[in-house]
């Protein structure tokens, strides 16, 4: 039922009540980040004092992983990471504890230093569907690489777009990809959306696709969604060297001392591991058999993440139905109910994403700044919030959640009030 001027001011009045208790009494609470829980780490302990033989200390029985070398990573850990991302063996490559690095080494391998030794002045832009994942957009402005933002729709990227734009611009490099369970509003992409970008015409010769599968074993429920394997769509469309594969152990072990992979055709393997020489003679090999030892194979990594989603699914539970309760019958917010992943995302009223965050930070309450999802962290409608429940316990979100749906309908209220 619409409400009159008199009505809505005064059901305005009541919600500055609360949000006024609320700087009174403020929260201490922090959902900004997607980093897993104590007992999320707890579940990974017994990792720790897996290496106590001789034995163990030796990859195929006769290399000494104490020593120097292995670059690309030990064979036991090259063949687990090969399971999970569906690769051959010689198309895999172990790093140290990040992806992001991971990324940033392909980057810098296969653009960044052959742009440095030619002598074209072209620039190097990246498509970013949006909204995204944060430290993507910020190592590609880091390094000084155009942005220019895709619509990310319940598929994957806007593909007319995409197609469009990479058939008609050479310095159009590469694209920034969260397949499964993406980073913020966890869709996973479409097996037609995987084809097309797979193989599509591209003006660019070295173009490829970044594709951070973070999150591709990390279900909250017995509805389990994958993309298809972007690598074995590449061969196919014969474009192998076009897909770049990254996962890690971040959210399965330990988000510090994890282990992070590399998932890419032979010729990218050899390039990318070339570029690696001249930074390290190998990665930590007692971490990644440690991971090995306690992670065995692919069903075993199942099982465990099993155990992750008896502590997550409640949370993203609570976070729906408290969103539920209190807006219902109200146009107010949209939020995703992601069958996996980390986030939980908020589209607003236009206009309204900023200040609401800012009075959520006023009484306590912090969350992910508005529109850092987004390339240079302009979103044109100023609409989305990124929710990241895994840190804190269920009574200290269903706290948060009371405080984020009070500033949502405060801020909105506000907004018609003065529009």
């Amino acid at each position: 039922m619409t409400q009159t001027a008199n009505e809505l001011s005064d059901y305005y009045d009541r919600l500055k009540t609360k949000y006024v208790d609320f700087t009174e009494h403020p929260l201490n609470l922090n959902i900004k980040r997607g980093i897993p829980s104590k007992e999320q780490l707890q579940l990974s302990e017994p990792m720790l004092g897996l290496l106590s033989t001789p034995e163990d200390f030796l990859s195929q029985g006769t290399i000494d992983i104490r020593n120097y070398g292995e670059l690309t990573g030990i064979y036991e850990a090259k063949k687990l990471f090969s399971e999970l991302l569906e690769t051959e063996m010689d198309e895999i490559l172990i790093g140290g504890n990040s992806s992001l690095s991971l990324m940033h080494l392909v980057i810098v391998s296969k653009l960044l230093n052959r742009k440095a030794e030619s002598s074209s002045k072209e620039s190097i832009k990246f498509l970013c569907p949006s909204p995204g994942y944060d430290r993507h957009f910020a190592m590609t402005e880091n390094l000084g690489i155009e942005m220019i933002p895709i619509e990310l729709n319940e598929t994957g990227p806007d593909m007319d777009e995409v197609k469009k734009l990479v058939a008609n611009d050479s310095a159009i490099k590469g694209i920034w990809c969260v397949p499964t369970y993406s980073n913020p509003t966890g869709i996973t992409y479409s097996d037609d959306v995987v084809d097309q970008l797979a193989s599509m015409e591209t003006k660019s010769e070295d173009f490829m696709i970044l594709w951070d599968n973070a999150y591709l074993v990390h279900h909250l429920g017995e509805d389990k969604q994958s993309a298809k394997n972007l690598l074995t769509a590449c061969k196919k469309a014969k474009n192998p060297d076009r897909a770049l594969m990254f996962c890690s152990t971040s959210k399965i072990t330990f988000p510090g001392a994890g282990v992070a992979a590399l998932g890419a055709s032979k010729k990218n393997i050899d390039l990318v591991a070339k570029e690696l020489s001249y930074q390290t003679i190998g990665f930590d090999k007692l971490n990644q058999m440690r991971h090995v030892k306690f992670l065995k194979d692919k069903n075993q990594v199942a099982q465990h993440m099993e155990k992750h989603a008896e502590i997550l699914k409640p949370k993203f539970e609570l976070i729906h139905q408290k969103l539920t309760d209190y807006f219902a019958g109200k146009d107010v917010v949209e939020w995703t109910e992601p069958k996996g992943g980390y986030f939980v995302h908020l589209t607003t009223e236009n206009g309204c994403a900023t200040e609401i965050v800012a009075a959520l930070a006023k009484i306590g309450v912090a969350v992910t700044e508005a529109s850092a999802t987004y390339p240079y962290g302009h979103n044109p409608n100023d609409n989305s919030i990124r929710l990241a429940p895994t840190p804190v316990s269920l009574v200290d979100l269903d706290a948060a959640m009371d405080a984020i749906c009070l500033c949502i309908d405060y801020i909105s209220v506000q907004k018609r009030l003065t529009s």
